[in-house]
């Protein structure tokens, strides 16, 4: 059993003796340190949090636990039961809530859950934020209500509906566009809350015909649910057979979005924010952000429009403070996470699929034509094991030494621009691994160019 605690909440396996894994004992621990933390903590005075989840089969056991803890710390608590993670953030705001909590391990497999916390903004806990609330965990720094001041629950199903209609409301969302193009779009939404929502904004959208992949929401993934080419074979066929003009693929819990060109070629997940920046570009000119490993297309397209570009940590919640800081536009991670503040702060899948239908209606082109319109670049991802006692960050900066000459961004391990490619070193918080992500016009250029830091690093630790 597994327990892994990280700046994107607390995750764990299902199941296991008290001391591993993501058990009702853990549960009600974290819970209850993070409702502390919030009391003391949040601006928003409402004394309400919102509670969302994913469809995982633990979605319900765990809920139970979540919302009889908040309540058991004093808490009301806005229950959305299954929603996704931009819905339940969105729900977050217009409730005025003090914080939220979803229920959702993102890709991971169905044995996984976690807990996603968010501020008053419906906003990730930042690295500082969420040390705390480890810490009050781990010391039991937290006081249960007496009988007088217990919580209450109130269901609210009411959100799917109002999030959607946010999206229509979006300047840069022109329904009519879509309608006109009379789009047939493909989903597969791997059994989870996208089943449940993605057809109601396609329709709302005004798309012709929608054919449907997985969108029963039971929690059993009918296969790998993170949204990587090699886990979508099924769709590639879908969008041939139906004769598609689009192709849309969710995680879990709808914050990434992968495309799927006509021809069911992948459009690529590091794209998903070009294409959708490109669009957002031409109408709003401004800043652009995604983390250290996203594609440098983003940045290429950016400069074309006149605008700037800027690179944050890994993670959405340092990508988030890079835009607030930059006053970005328009932001993201290439695992296809969109992050359009005109919406929310937040990954968002149905604000991406809002906007790229509008661009394709737009641009009265294939969706294989508008991917060859953008620079191509391949990115390759790979990792070098080391010896548990060498240490790390002295090995990264025996690497900036050895690179002083080229342009280095050291906010998050070591990032090595080169005029026409780039390669990023990050090391495990977890494991004695350093993990490698390169970037060049080739895919064998890429792959080369991650094995030469492999070999250097190798060299260096002898």
């Amino acid at each position: 059993m597994t327990l892994i605690k990280s700046i994107s909440g607390i995750r764990g396996t299902i199941g296991g003796s008290p001391d591993e894994g993501l058990n009702p004992l853990a549960i009600v621990r974290f819970v209850a340190a993070y409702a502390a933390f919030i009391r003391e903590n949040s601006t928003v005075k409402s004394n309400k949090i919102v509670v969302g989840r994913d469809a995982r089969i633990s979605g319900p056991m765990v809920k139970q636990i979540v919302v009889g803890t908040l309540t058991g710390m004093g808490f009301d608590v806005t229950d959305l039961d299954m929603a996704t993670t931009p819905t339940t953030e969105y729900a977050v705001i217009q409730e005025q809530a003090c914080g939220g909590i979803i229920l959702t391990a993102s890709h991971n497999p169905k044995q996984w859950n976690a807990l996603k916390l968010l501020n008053e903004r419906g906003e990730f806990l930042n690295a500082e934020e969420g040390q705390q609330v480890l810490e009050r965990a781990a010391t039991e720094n937290f006081v249960f209500a007496d009988i007088e001041h217990i919580g209450q629950v109130i269901p609210n199903n009411t959100y799917k509906q109002k999030h959607i209609e946010s999206i229509l409301n979006l300047e840069l969302v022109d329904v009519e566009a879509i309608r006109a193009a009379g789009f047939r779009v493909a989903i597969d939404t791997v059994n989870s809350v996208g089943g449940i929502v993605i057809p109601d904004l396609l329709y709302a959208l005004g798309v012709k015909g929608t054919f449907k992949l997985h969108c029963a929401p039971h929690g059993r993934f009918s296969h790998n649910p993170e949204p990587l080419p090699e886990n979508l074979s099924e769709i590639s066929e879908l969008m041939k057979q139906s004769k598609a003009d689009v192709g849309f693929v969710v995680d879990p819990d709808v914050d990434r979005l992968a495309i799927v060109c006509e021809n069911g070629d992948m459009f690529g997940e590091e794209y998903t924010l070009v294409a959708v920046s490109d669009y957002v570009l031409s109408h709003t000119p401004g800043n652009t952000v995604s983390n250290l490993s996203s594609s440098r297309a983003l940045r290429d397209i950016t400069s074309a429009h006149g605008g700037s570009y800027y690179a944050a940590a890994v993670g959405e919640v340092n990508v988030v403070a890079k835009m607030r800081e930059t006053h970005a536009v328009i932001g993201g991670e290439g695992n296809g996470g969109v992050i359009y503040p005109a919406a929310h702060y937040g990954r968002d899948a149905l604000v991406g699929i809002a906007l790229f239908l509008t661009h394709l209606a737009k641009k009265k082109v294939s969706v294989s034509e508008l991917r060859a319109s953008y620079p191509s670049y391949y990115i390759s991802k790979q990792k070098v094991e080391l010896r548990p006692d060498i240490p790390l960050d002295a090995l990264l900066e025996k690497v900036k030494e050895q690179f002083a000459s080229c342009e280095l961004t050291d906010i998050d391990g070591v990032k090595i621009d080169f005029p026409d490619k780039w390669v990023h070193l990050r090391k495990s918080n977890t494991e004695p691994i350093i993990r490698i992500y390169s970037e060049a016009r080739s895919p064998g250029e890429a792959e080369e160019l991650g094995r030469q830091l492999i070999h250097l690093l190798n060299e260096i630790s002898k």
